[in-house]
């Protein structure tokens, strides 16, 4: 069982074959990436909250616990990148998998190097979007989810780009117009007070999440902006 070491890439592997789980780590290893495995269920969100790996390889049919209701799990408590894998083909519960805010999933019989490939992929694009990331406020484009003080943050679409908008320049001031012009992909014709609105819900989840915590700032005649660790 591999350490997971600061310098490098970390990967939780959950997997309860033995042998497929030696291999795959071997061609983890290969890649330059540290691995830690894990056999049973039941130990998988413990040891992922207390390791912090960088992404998780979860197999689907786990002793102990299932990997979707691991998954589901996982997610309310983080946004770590999640690869499923499965000798499931089921077209069910692949969706289900995704819908619970696995990054991917792979279907067994597979090939080591493709677990690499998919694994490599998912990192890039998750440090591609590490600038939306502050040590209190966690934001995961491909899952189109947010953390907050280490609260799942349940948002409408708007309030997620709207979030998502302020996150990018913490500290920064935004008009509402500055703020519009990012809310409505269908670029729909709407006052400035509609802003005012989502401002109000976004800022009520987020005080829900972390009581206390006031991190959007109403600049009078000016906008609003995220201030935030």
């Amino acid at each position: 069982m591999n350490t997971m070491p600061d310098a490098v890439a970390r990967i939780l592997l959950v997997e309860d074959e033995p042998k497929l789980a030696s291999l795959v780590g071997d061609y983890l290893q290969a890649a330059g990436y540290a691995w830690h495995w894990v056999a049973d269920g039941r130990e998988a969100v413990p040891v992922a909250m207390a390791e912090r790996p960088d992404l998780i390889l979860l197999d689907l049919m786990l002793p102990g616990r299932d990997g979707l209701d691991i998954c589901r799990e996982l997610r309310s408590l983080s946004d770590v990148p999640i690869i499923m894998l499965t000798a499931r083909v089921d077209e069910i519960d692949r969706l289900l998998g995704l819908e619970l805010g696995a990054d991917d999933y792979i279907c067994k019989p597979f090939s080591p190097r493709e677990v690499v490939a998919r694994v490599k992929a998912i990192l890039r694009r998750s440090r591609a979007s590490a600038e939306h990331n502050h040590a209190s406020l966690r934001i995961n484009e491909e899952t189109h989810s947010a953390v907050f003080h280490g609260v799942m943050l349940e948002l409408t679409p708007v309030e997620f780009r709207l979030l998502k908008t302020l996150a990018a320049s913490p500290g920064r001031v935004f008009s509402r117009d500055r703020l519009l012009d990012n809310l409505y992909m269908d670029h729909r014709v709407v006052t400035d007070r509609t802003v005012d609105s989502h401002i109000k819900n976004l800022r009520r989840k987020l005080e829900q999440a972390a009581p206390g915590q006031e991190p959007i700032r109403s600049i009078y005649g000016v906008g609003y902006k995220l201030e935030i660790d």
